[in-house]
């Protein structure tokens, strides 16, 4: 009896590396990142933390941090989280945007106010400067934007389906 249990005690420690925890990779700078510097595949690493160290939002690919700004001072060797980057801001709070409003047969442009920040594919606040309405829109480029029919309102709306009879 004493022997088996001897047996079965080794063949757990010697299978044990086999079930260790490894880790899970994760994505770190290879050298400190400066707040707003956009990063790039060079200046990111691969590296492991403990399975235990996880939270949400820690970065696992490069692809997820490659083309982003970043937000604070990253420093090497240092988690990043998804937090830590945006999308390049190409739209600046307080700049003149071309909003574009498009429906079947009909394309409206106009000129607003940006009231947010965004980079591509965010959505920001503009305001018309002629009726001072606040309205959302999607950042498509520099200085444009896209402006969804909701945002733009049932009487505007209903103007365009008219337009479209």
């Amino acid at each position: 009896m004493l022997l088996r249990l001897f047996i079965f005690a080794t063949a757990l420690l010697m299978a044990y590396p086999a079930f260790a925890d490894t880790g899970m990779r994760v994505v770190v700078p290879n050298h400190d990142i400066a707040r707003g510097e956009t990063i790039s595949d060079a200046d990111l690493v691969y590296g492991t933390i403990p399975a235990t160290n996880v939270f949400s939002g820690v970065v696992t690919s490069m692809d997820q941090l490659s083309g982003m700004e970043s937000r604070r001072m990253l420093r090497a060797g240092e988690i990043v989280r998804v937090d830590d980057v945006r999308r390049p801001v190409i739209v600046a709070k307080g700049s003149i945007v071309t909003m574009t409003f498009e429906a079947p047969g009909v394309v409206l442009t106009a000129s607003g106010r940006a009231m947010s920040e965004g980079g591509i594919g965010d959505t920001v606040t503009v305001q018309n400067p002629v009726s001072f309405r606040m309205i959302t829109a999607i950042v498509t480029g520099p200085g444009a934007v896209k402006a969804s029919p909701a945002s733009l309102g049932p009487s505007v709306q209903a103007h365009v389906v008219a337009a479209n009879h």
